[in-house]
């Protein structure tokens, strides 16, 4: 029995990276022998067990051969004479298949040290078309290793158009998707993810909505960028410059998708109700939670609003406050300001204008949650009358921190 860490471990170490948990593969060992040594097995496909100290998992050497369509049509063989190069070539990109020795000699037969070198995320063997989600993958890859220099070998590119134009990510299923969707959006450049899709094809099958804004026109008053989808990614960069939180980058992305439906672009009236539209489709269709479609839709039917701020009274004011719950839920009206704002940033040459937008209307409903309910309630004992008196008494709140704000 020989043990070897691989995967993540090996690669972010070389890369100097922060990594959490280390996976190994085991070569010349039996599933009874595992047991005996008292791991505890928990892959049902092929034999996976976790270590009776650490937890991490521990997986025989297996090869893969292609069974049927889709990333699980695939028949699983472990069994002590396959080898480490045999368990290593199944891997999808050469950087990911590097192994360890437990003396710490590296065992790298694809030359994943050279590509780490060169910054390229290559493909280890033709088996890697196999597999469709590995097209997903490498893309999150690329958004994940942006900064670093990395981009896609051209025969990788290649191979992954060709996967895309074969049908086989027909066969990927929507949780997977969105799985993969999700954690390229934690990523530190996310809109990397979706133009690697774009460029090999797979953004019109996975994500068809995203790939329609792209030839969009808008009016270049307002976007020097021009095309809408090229915006959108630049709206998914600024979110991801303003927060952490992924769903505000999902926000983000999924602001304008009313736009590919405008009948007379440039103007695209009445594309924020549609978008919303879009977005419920979406999220169902992919299984998206309901804290991201939620505030997707309501980005996209709100955006405009508070890009009026600075010209609204105080009744338009409360208006925005009333149509995103913001009394209600003030942690999802931040949530909603921060996708605004990256929304107004990402415009070409426009990434460091000044946008006090969210401050007029934090302002505002700071204003309007300092009102006295209770006086109001004392003295409005009809509730007709009530909600009413309540709303004046906002607004009126509202218009006097404005005043004194401006020193009117």
């Amino acid at each position: 029995m020989r043990i070897y860490k691989v995967g993540g471990a090996v690669r972010d170490r070389l890369l100097n990276v922060p990594f959490k948990d280390s996976d190994w593969v085991v070569v010349g060992a039996t599933v009874d022998e595992m047991l005996a040594q008292k791991y505890l097995q928990v892959g049902r496909d092929f034999p996976v067990f976790l270590h009776p100290q650490t937890k991490e998992e521990y997986a025989l050497a297996r090869t893969e051969r292609k069974s049927g369509k889709g990333y699980t049509g695939f028949v699983v063989h472990a069994s002590p004479d396959v080898t480490l190069e045999d368990d290593l070539r199944r891997r999808d990109l050469t950087i990911n298949a590097i192994a360890e020795t437990e003396s710490g000699e590296l065992v790298d037969p694809y030359k994943g040290q050279a590509d780490i070198a060169a910054r390229l995320l290559r493909h280890v063997s033709p088996a890697f078309s196999e597999d469709p989600l590995r097209v997903l993958r490498v893309a999150r890859f690329a958004a994940r290793f942006a900064g670093l220099g990395f981009t896609i070998a051209p025969e990788t590119l290649e191979l992954m158009k060709g996967m895309t134009q074969a049908g086989e990510l027909e066969h990927l299923v929507p949780e997977r998707v969105w799985q993969e969707m999700h954690t390229a959006l934690l990523t530190a450049t996310p809109q990397v993810f979706f133009q690697v899709l774009r460029d090999c094809g797979a953004l019109k099958v996975v994500l068809p909505e995203l790939d329609a804004l792209f030839g969009v026109i808008q009016p270049k008053k307002y976007h020097p960028e021009i095309d809408t989808g090229v915006h959108t990614l630049m709206v998914l960069e600024q979110a991801a410059k303003l927060s952490t939180q992924a769903a505000v980058r999902f926000a983000a992305l999924v602001h304008d998708l009313g736009k590919a439906l405008s009948p007379h672009p440039p103007m695209h009236t009445g594309h924020e109700a549609a978008g919303a539209a879009l977005i419920a489709k979406l999220a169902e269709r992919l299984r998206v939670p309901n804290e991201f479609s939620e505030l997707g839709i309501l980005v996209s039917t709100q955006h405009t609003r508070c890009h009026r701020a600075t010209t609204h009274q105080a009744e338009d004011l409360f208006t925005t406050l009333e149509a995103t719950d913001a009394l209600r839920r003030p942690d999802r009206f931040e949530l909603f300001l921060l996708a605004c704002e990256a929304d107004a940033r990402g415009r070409l040459g426009l990434e460091r204008q000044p946008y006090p937008q969210p401050a007029i209307l934090r302002g505002a409903l700071a204003a309007a949650k300092a009102v006295n309910i209770k006086a109001l309630v004392d003295q409005h004992k009809d509730p007709q009358t009530l909600a009413p008196a309540i709303r004046q008494a906002r607004i009126a709140a509202i218009a006097a921190a404005a005043a004194n704000e401006t020193g009117a």
